[in-house]
C-alpha cells in the first residue's frame, strides 16, 4: 500500500497533525535477496514507513516552489538521511517526487530517512519552465536543491508529523539515478565546466558524508560521441578527480548508453575508475540503465525488469550506507556475502 499526504503544507508553517499520513506497510515478497542482517538502518529486518509529501520550500530566486517528498520508518531515533535525486527518464511522474518508490520504500523500513525533491528538470514542470534559463536540464540547480534542503533540514523535520527529534543531522548521504546520479556526483565533490561561462564549478557539499551513484553518467571528452551528446554539453566537461567523499559506484554489465557514448556499460564505471578513493563499485550482472526497476513499480520504461534485483540493489545499498555511517558494522560485509557470493551472483564488488 503506498499513502502520502498530497496537502501542499508549507514547511515554515506549524504542521497540522490532523494531516492524513498513512503507514506505508511494505510487503516481503521473499525474494531472498533481502535477508540476513540484523536491525537498524540499512538492517534486512524492515519497519512499517511514514510517506509525508510534499512539504514545500520556498527558495529566493527558484522560479517555483521546491516540494519534497519525506519517507521515514514509523519508529527508531538518531536516523540517518538519504538526499534522491531523481533522473530525467520518459515518463511525466517517475521524475519527480513521485517516483523511486522501490528504493525510497526499501531504504526507509530499514531505518534512513529519505528525502526527494522535484528538481526544475522535471517532466512534471516542463510547461511551467518552458524556455526558463538553466533548462531543460536544470545541472546546477539540481545540485542546489539539496543544500537549500540540509538548510531547511530542521523545517523539514517540525514539518512532518512524527519524525520531529528522530533525525540525525550529521549523517547525510546522497544518491541519485542516471542524471541523478550526476547530480550526487557533484555533491561528492565533482567538478563540471559551465558550457555557457567557461566556469569551472565546485558544488561540493561538505554535509553529505557518503553517496551512491546509480547508473550515473561517465567521462566526457572524446569518449562522449553518441548522437544525443551535443544536447548535453556539461556532460563533456566533468573532472571526477575531485570527487574525493566516500561512494558506491552502482553500474549494470548490460548498460550500453550508445545515444552518449560508444564505450559500451564500462562509460558508467568511470566515476569510479576516474575519482580518488574511498570508493567501491558495484557492477550488476544482466543489469541494464533501470538497474532491474528502481524508478518505479511495474513501469514501462524498465527493459530489465527483475523484482530481485531491485531488492538486492536496495539491500547492497542500504548496507553500504549502514557500514559508512557505523564503522565497524558487518552490514556491508554480510550483504557482499549475501548477494555477490555464492553460486548465482548478483554482481562482483570492487574497492579501492
Amino acid at each position: 500500500m503506498s499513502a502520502y499526504a498530497d496537502t501542499g503544507v508549507e514547511a515554515d508553517a506549524e504542521a497540522d497533525a490532523e494531516a492524513d499520513v498513512e503507514a506505508e506497510v511494505e510487503v516481503d515478497t521473499d525474494t531472498g535477496a533481502d535477508r540476513g542482517t540484523g536491525g537498524g538502518a540499512g538492517s534486512g529486518t524492515p519497519v512499517p514507513v511514514l510517506s509525508y509529501s510534499p512539504v514545500v520550500l520556498s527558495v529566493p530566486g527558484r522560479p517555483v516552489d521546491l516540494r519534497v517528498r519525506v519517507s521515514a520508518p514509523a519508529t527508531g531515533t538518531d536516523l540517518p538521511v538519504i538526499l534522491l535525486s531523481h533522473g530525467h527518464g520518459g515518463s511525466n511522474h517517475l521524475s519527480s517526487l513521485h517516483g523511486y518508490a522501490p528504493l525510497a520504500d526499501f531504504w526507509a523500513a530499514r531505518g534512513f530517512v529519505v528525502l526527494q525533491p522535484t528538481h526544475l528538470s522535471s517532466r512534471m514542470l516542463s510547461d511551467v519552465l518552458a524556455g526558463a534559463p538553466g533548462g531543460p536540464f536544470f545541472w546546477r540547480s539540481r545540485a542546489e536543491d539539496m543544500s537549500h534542503i540540509l538548510n531547511r533540514l530542521d523545517v523539514i523535520e517540525a514539518a512532518v508529523p512524527q519524525l520531529a527529534g528522530r533525525v540525525d543531522h550529521g549523517k547525510v548521504a546522497v544518491a541519485g539515478h542516471s542524471l541523478g546520479g550526476f547530480t550526487a556526483g557533484l555533491l561528492l565533490g565533482a567538478r563540471v565546466t559551465d558550457p555557457d561561462s567557461g566556469e569551472v564549478v565546485d558544488l561540493a557539499e561538505p554535509r553529505i558524508k557518503a553517496g551512491v551513484l546509480l547508473a550515473a553518467p561517465g567521462r566526457g571528452g572524446d569518449a562522449l560521441n553518441g548522437p544525443m551528446a551535443k544536447g548535453i554539453p556539461f556532460f563533456k566537461v566533468v573532472d571526477f578527480s575531485t570527487m574525493s567523499t566516500p561512494a558506491l559506484v552502482v553500474a549494470g554489465d548490460k548498460d550500453d548508453s550508445r545515444h552518449f557514448t560508444d564505450m559500451g556499460p564500462d562509460w558508467h564505471a568511470d566515476p569510479y575508475t576516474l575519482a580518488p578513493g574511498p570508493k567501491t563499485l558495484l557492477t550488476l550482472f544482466d543489469a541494464e540503465h533501470g538497474l532491474g526497476g528502481i524508478a518505479g513499480y511495474d513501469v514501462a520504461e524498465t527493459t530489465d525488469e527483475n523484482p530481485a534485483r531491485v531488492a538486492a540493489v536496495g539491500r547492497l545499498t542500504a548496507a553500504y550506507l549502514r557500514t559508512r555511517f557505523h564503522p565497524g558494522d558487518d552490514a556491508w560485509r554480510e550483504a557482499q556475502d549475501a548477494l555477490t557470493g555464492g553460486a548465482e551472483p548478483w554482481g562482483r564488488v570492487e574497492s579501492k
